[in-house]
């Protein structure tokens, strides 16, 4: 049996030692990569969940300001005030957003302008000035449904609660108190019938 070399242990530590300190190494690099990927992942989020919830909200105060005007018989704020007022959330929204919740939100913000705008109700020849304003103002929360409809999908909300196709606490309760209501299948004479039954068989 040959004997080990002076040097062999020395430079077994050695190995040892450089592959711990590599392993550390890439485990912490791994986890900085890890915590940066989590944060980019956030940040993308909330920067457009704010953006949407931000024009959701111009386009809640327009529509209320909008309606009121209508309700008290007075006409609409200017074009350029609404303007003014949408500008800067849709302008995040257009720079943040995919292409599908960049339209719905143009199709809410196209549908505002005409109410604010020459083209609304006023222009239309054959139709009631109050009649088409009436009617474009109904419009304008399917197509905000639209818009946050495109919005869940992009951030992947789920308007579900977890595990709600589950049986809840209250489900099971219930179902406890219907099995311990419920009376027993078998009696007294039945048992003595199944084990008649059973010595039949055994013969």
């Amino acid at each position: 049996m040959s004997e080990i070399p002076w040097w062999g242990l020395p430079l077994v530590a050695v190995v040892f030692a450089l592959a711990g300190a590599f392993t550390a190494q890439f485990v912490t690099a791994r986890n900085e990569h890890v915590r940066s990927r989590q944060k980019k992942t956030r940040r993308w989020y909330e920067e457009r969940k704010d953006a949407y919830v931000a024009l959701l909200s111009v386009f809640e105060r327009d529509t209320y300001r909008l309606r009121a005007a209508y309700d008290a018989g007075d006409k609409p704020a200017p074009p350029l005030t609404y303007v003014d007022d949408v500008s800067p959330a849709l302008m995040r929204v257009r720079l943040l957003a995919t292409g599908p919740v960049r339209s719905a939100a143009l199709a809410v913000h196209v549908l505002l302008q005409k109410l604010h705008g020459e083209m609304n109700p006023a222009s239309v020849s054959g139709v009631q000035p109050q009649t088409h304003f009436r009617e474009l103002l109904t419009q304008v929360p399917l197509v905000m449904q639209q818009f946050e409809a495109a919005v869940r999908v992009e951030l992947r909300i789920d308007t579900e609660a977890p595990g709600a196709s589950e049986m809840s606490n209250g489900d099971r309760r219930g179902r406890t108190r219907q099995l311990l209501r419920r009376p027993a299948r078998g009696t007294a004479l039945d048992d003595l019938a199944d084990i008649g039954q059973d010595l039949s068989r055994d013969r």
